[in-house]
């Protein structure tokens, strides 16, 4: 019977993964946390060296059962034990520096002493004892400089696995036995095939090490979009008790406390102005330099810069609840997160080092039966060659470390991408499909025009009867009516009976009547004679309102004209979206007259209008039918259907909760530059993967055959194995150095 955890199935829980050599290493681990009961997944970074594990699981059985598969585990909690994983990578790659120095001083002495034949024969007494030295000497190199390398080979043997410590063992661990035994039985050995490898075996362990703290040193520039938001949170807020202002560590703050905020200070966590006004950059959120007038009743985010003046708020999300703390664990839940192309590196790991030892073998037994003399000698070269060249990690590293750059680069310009496939597939989109309210325009629609038909009622009645049914109702043509009735001070009346009809109006009792309010649809629908009213209809249409019919006791009454600016990027964001070779569609439930004026406005392909919020998520259905690889772009309750339904969802930030949910995509400003920088920086980011796996699956290809000696035959040349040790570590490195190119990329 399973063990009862108490948490929550979709609990999320990380860990740092302190000891993961390769990309084997990830196959390994995640099959293992996959198989502990209650995880319902696993994803495992190998750049980061961290997991991902969701499930109703407690974190001592991951812990347990990562440590059994011979891995070691520790939980990432909160922001301390963030730091604890910082000190002991730091720790971590000031101990591959000693190693690399001492290993490399050692090293060279010992190549000196080869190279130059500065020790006596072999043959003499003092030779021998002279040569034990040098044995000895290396193997301190291996256990000091290359003991993990063995330990962790010794790991993945009891577990039934191969990695790179495994090549790297057994190619060093041969060389240095068998210089060893001729050490210690020359007569045994064919004078030709007595050779030393001891300078070979010590020189592979510092170029590795080199290797390694270069790769850790460029992976640890890879995160600095999540230390820089990190960085964004502040340590302490004043906050008012018993009539008093004190500073307090941030964990004290609790909701609804009183909390002032100073010129220059950051604001501590999320709330709402209660006093006093001033202007925030909110750059950290959405990219925007222009900073935003905050007032009484206006959101405030933790972790923005109040730039001028001075206020109070009451706080409203603290702790993991605050936007900042939100947009941290979804960057890195993005970073975890693997494209497709990502898996197909991972499976491909996954049967490389038991590959390159099936090679190694190979290539030992056709050079022991049928290479040249010495064949010992031809055969230890050639098989030490292909352990040591064979580079899992560069094919690791080469899809998580370009999308952990990605994904911070985008997270800077605003762009939040919350699933690992939409990082892929946003570069790869045909069309993008635009929802209007909110999205291309500024979504705070204002009253422009109350037009009733005289001898029913006056505009001020027409406006009151509107206002108040309205008054029920969140949708933004409604707020606009009403505001525009309470900056009249016109009085209204209670609502009775009031129901929204999704995608035409409400209908409701105002004052003893019944009301019906909405689009022509409506009217039609209900039999309403429009004819008093259809020429006053389309004159506002063709300015671009959006016209609101209204029908009292079956009778039309009136029109009334909302318009809804279009933002002031959006032709341009358009523009460039167009240039990227997307055809881009608006979509919206306005009349066709107001759409075609908003749709020449912003210069869009096409345009869909008087579309029901249930079928927009079959207009996306229907392009998608057609072949086309569809974004779609919204920020309502009703595009959530129609953003889960797209290959790609963006959500502007702006917009609803479940808008954001929804989406694949979340833009933290509300404009549709975020669109186009998104599908930027996902082409650039899949480029550079493209680039990153092409040259690790180039290097493998034809580094391991060239280490096996197929050139031996035309040029009569071998590989030494130090230049092939040297060029394993340096490939790792590469791979990391080019994307950390994706730096200083600007969509």
């Amino acid at each position: 019977m399973k063990e009862k955890t108490g948490t929550d199935p979709k609990t999320t829980r990380r860990l740092h993964l302190l000891d993961m050599s390769c990309a084997g290493c990830v196959d390994t681990v995640e099959k293992t946390l996959r198989s502990v009961p209650g995880v319902s997944d696993a994803q495992v970074n190998f750049a980061e060296k961290t997991a991902t594990v969701t499930g109703d699981v407690s974190p001592d059985a991951l812990v347990k059962a990562v440590g059994k598969a011979g891995y070691t585990a520790s939980l990432l909690e909160d922001e301390g034990t963030e730091s604890d994983k910082e000190n002991a990578e730091l720790s971590h790659y000031r101990k591959l520096l000693r190693q690399t120095v001492v290993s490399g001083v050692i090293s060279v002495i010992i190549f000196a002493v080869s190279m130059f034949d500065m020790l006596p024969s072999l043959d003499s007494p003092a030779g021998r004892i002279s040569w034990g030295v040098v044995s000895l000497l290396t193997l301190f190199v291996l256990a000091y400089g290359g003991g993990r390398f063995f330990t962790g080979a010794l790991k993945s043997f009891r577990n039934h696995n191969a990695n790179m410590d495994t090549l790297i063992a057994v190619g060093t661990g041969v060389a240095w036995v068998y210089s060893s035994f001729v050490v210690l039985f020359p007569d045994s050995v064919a004078g030709i095939a007595r050779h030393f490898y001891f300078e070979t075996a010590a020189l592979i362990i510092a170029f590795i090490n080199l290797g390694s703290a270069l790769e850790m040193r460029a992976r640890g520039k890879t995160s600095q979009a999540i230390k820089r938001l990190i960085g964004l949170q502040p340590r302490t807020a004043r906050v008012v008790r018993a009539g008093q202002e004190v500073d307090v560590p941030i964990g004290l703050v609790v909701v609804g406390d009183i909390v002032r905020v100073r010129p220059g200070e950051k604001i501590p966590v999320d709330g709402e102005v209660t006093d006093g006004s001033s202007h925030v950059d909110e750059s950290m959120l959405t990219g925007e330099p222009i900073p935003v007038e905050k007032k009484k009743g206006d959101n405030v985010v933790g972790g923005t810069i109040n730039k001028a003046g001075s206020f109070f708020f009451r706080a409203g999300r603290i702790g993991k609840d605050t936007a900042l703390a939100r947009i941290i664990d979804m960057v890195r839940k993005a970073q975890n997160a693997k494209p497709e192309i990502g898996r197909l590196a991972d499976r491909v790991s996954g049967v490389f080092v038991p590959s390159v030892l099936i090679i190694a073998v190979i290539t030992m037994l056709a050079w022991f039966n049928f290479g040249p003399a010495p064949r010992i000698t031809y055969m230890l070269v050639t098989t030490m060659a292909v352990l040591i060249i064979a580079c899992p990690c560069a094919l690791g590293l080469a899809t998580p470390i370009s999308v952990m750059v990605g994904v911070g680069k985008a997270a800077e310009y605003g762009v939040l991408i919350r699933k690992g496939d939409a990082l892929q597939q946003a570069g790869q989109l045909t069309t993008i499909v635009l929802d209007k309210t909110g999205t291309i325009t500024e979504g705070k629609p204002v009253l422009t025009s109350v037009e009733p038909v005289p001898g029913v009622l006056g505009g001020d009645e027409l406006l009151a009867l509107a206002a108040g049914v309205e008054s029920g109702s969140e949708h933004p043509l409604a707020e606009a009516i009403v505001e525009a009735a309470k900056v009249k001070n016109i009085e209204m009346k209670p609502v009775e009976s009031f129901e929204a009809l999704s995608g035409h109006g409400v209908r409701a009792v105002y004052g003893g009547n019944a009301v019906l309010l909405g689009n022509r649809k409506l009217m039609d629908d209900n039999g309403i004679d429009t004819g008093s009213i259809n020429e006053a209809a389309e004159r506002l249409s063709k300015k671009g309102q959006t016209v609101v019919f209204a029908a009292l006791n079956g009778t039309a009454a009136g029109v009334l004209g909302v318009s809804d600016p279009v933002k002031p990027d959006s032709r341009e964001a358009v523009e460039r979206l167009r240039k990227q070779g997307i055809k881009v569609i608006m979509l919206t439930g306005d009349n066709r007259v107001t759409a075609q004026s908003v749709a020449e406005q912003v210069g869009v392909d096409d345009f869909i209008a008087e579309v029901l919020p249930e079928d927009k998520a079959r207009e996306i259905t229907r392009l998608r039918e057609g072949g086309e690889k569809v974004g779609m772009v919204g920020d309502g309750i009703n595009d959530a259907p129609a953003l889960a339904g797209a290959d790609v969802g963006f959500a502007i930030g702006t917009g609803t909760d479940v808008a954001i949910e929804s989406a694949d995509i979340t833009l933290m400003r509300g404009s549709l530059h975020g669109v186009a920088d998104a599908v930027s920086i996902s082409k650039a980011t899949l480029g550079n993967i493209k680039e990153n796996l092409l040259g690790a699956f180039a290097y493998n290809t034809l580094a391991i055959p060239v280490a096996a000696g197929i050139l031996f035959p035309f040029t009569g040349l071998l590989l030494n194995p130090v230049i092939a040790g040297a060029a394993m570590a340096l490939s790792s490195v590469t791979v990391v150095t080019n994307a950390n190119r994706l730096r200083w990329f600007k969509p």
